[in-house]
């Protein structure tokens, strides 16, 4: 990439579409200067702006993805540290090393526009919206677990010098993302005290009374957050859900790293999770009724359960092998420490799964699996189904040994909502 730059990106400005492509042209030593340039706005989130820049007519299809980081949060406006552009850069060069080829390549970080020219995927989908369509991916399960137990692991006290992982964790303080995530999946489901939350008002009587009525759940959540909050014990994600993730059916790529912080690894392994239920409830109660073409909607379904079985499953061989060889503290080495830690960890992950369920049905973070659904009645009990579950998940998480155990609480929330709705039609 080119050293020099223009004076007018040596202060921090927003840049709009004709400024992504100009700063490309000007900055970046991608495209060669007589390229002919075009670009689109594609960032759809609540917090960056994001733009695609490619070269039109050349011989080689050439294209480059801009991501840049403003002062003010893009949904509401509220002020933000910038310094989150520099702690994502920091973080996907990180997984570039520990993990080759599950994130995409960074080209250049610009500290001062907050900018990061990163690889564009142009040829994967997003994982959400691919589930969505019913497509599967034979390598989603072998990759992602790759990726989080190499990126836990790997940067944890475990296997890292002491010294350069308390060094590590101090350049990856990011209070601002934290705090978003705080209130987001730990309180704001619960108790609703900023008055944000987005509930249907066919369902706010289930809700007072399944989340904010429920002083056992209130416990274990906060129990949740004060693991999240104050157990550095690795670099996560911190945001790793299936909009995160882009694939073909060969190839999955991390993206989206503004969370990261040093936190619980349990949280990444149990955001994961937790999102691949959207789609299940999504094909199980609504478009396995509405699909003319059942044998793909029930293939997709046995799909995606065996994909939850082997995340977990594939995550425990990884990090049990990862451990062998990387790991050589006396203390740390023993098979019964290597196993407890383990334990806690698939615990954890399964309860955290439980919180991301229910903040992405209550909190105004919602997801298309959900949002999509135009029969009233059938988005009433997914809802309610999903709600259900995640509570089981974080009330029950630390007990449930695999995946399976985690597929028979989704089955208990259905068999629950049924019975609740035939109660309710005994009385009416």
């Amino acid at each position: 990439m080119a050293e020099s730059r223009e004076n007018k990106y040596d202060q921090h400005f927003r840049l709009d579409l004709e400024g992504a492509v100009a700063y490309t042209r000007e900055v970046l030593d991608f495209f060669s200067k007589d390229a002919k340039l075009k670009g689109e706005e594609i960032g759809d989130g609540n917090i960056n702006y994001v733009f695609r820049v490619w070269e039109e007519g050349g011989e080689e299809k050439r294209s480059i993805i801009l991501k840049q980081g403003d002062s003010l949060l893009r949904s509401s406006g509220r002020p933000l540290d910038i310094r989150r552009t520099e702690i994502e850069a920091k973080a996907l060069m990180g997984y570039d090393k520990r993990s080759i080829g599950l994130s995409p390549r960074v080209y250049q970080f610009d500290p001062v526009m907050s900018l990061i020219a990163m690889e564009d995927l142009y040829d994967h989908e997003n994982l959400r919206k691919g589930l969505l369509a019913a497509k599967v991916y034979p390598q989603l399960s072998e990759d992602i677990t790759t990726f989080i137990a190499r990126n836990t692991l790997l940067t944890s006290d475990l296997a890292m010098d002491p010294k350069e992982k308390k060094k590590s964790q101090r350049e990856f303080v990011n209070p601002d993302m934290c705090d978003i995530t705080e209130d987001l999946v730990f309180t704001e489901p619960f108790t609703d005290y900023k008055g944000r939350n987005v509930v249907l008002p066919e369902n706010m009587e289930f809700v007072e009374r399944e989340l904010y009525k429920d002083r056992d759940l209130h416990l274990e959540a906060g129990k949740l957050k004060e693991i999240f909050m104050n157990r550095g014990e690795a670099l996560i994600h911190g945001d790793l859900h299936t909009g995160s993730i882009f694939v073909t059916e060969e190839s999955t790529r991390v993206l989206d790293a503004e969370f990261a912080f040093y936190g619980p690894i349990a949280y990444d392994l149990g955001n994961f999770l937790g999102n691949l239920f959207f789609p299940m409830a999504y094909h199980r109660l609504v478009n396995l009724e509405e699909e003319k073409n059942l044998t793909r909607e029930m293939d997709f379904l046995v799909w995606l359960e065996q994909t939850i079985v082997a995340v977990v499953d594939r995550f425990v061989h990884k990090w049990k092998r990862l451990y062998e060889s990387r790991v050589t503290d006396s203390l740390y080495k023993q098979e019964a420490y290597r196993d407890w830690y383990l334990d806690r960890i698939l615990g954890e992950s399964m309860a955290m799964a439980g919180l991301e369920i229910i903040r992405r049905i209550v909190g105004d973070a919602k997801v298309e699996d959900i949002e999509n659904i135009k029969d009233l009645e059938k988005r009433v009990k997914v809802e309610r189904v999903l709600i259900l579950t995640g509570k089981e998940f974080v009330k029950e998480g630390k007990s449930f040994k695999d995946g399976r155990d985690l597929i028979e609480g989704f089955e208990k929330a259905i068999y629950d909502t049924e019975k609740m709705e035939e109660n309710a039609d005994d009385t009416n």
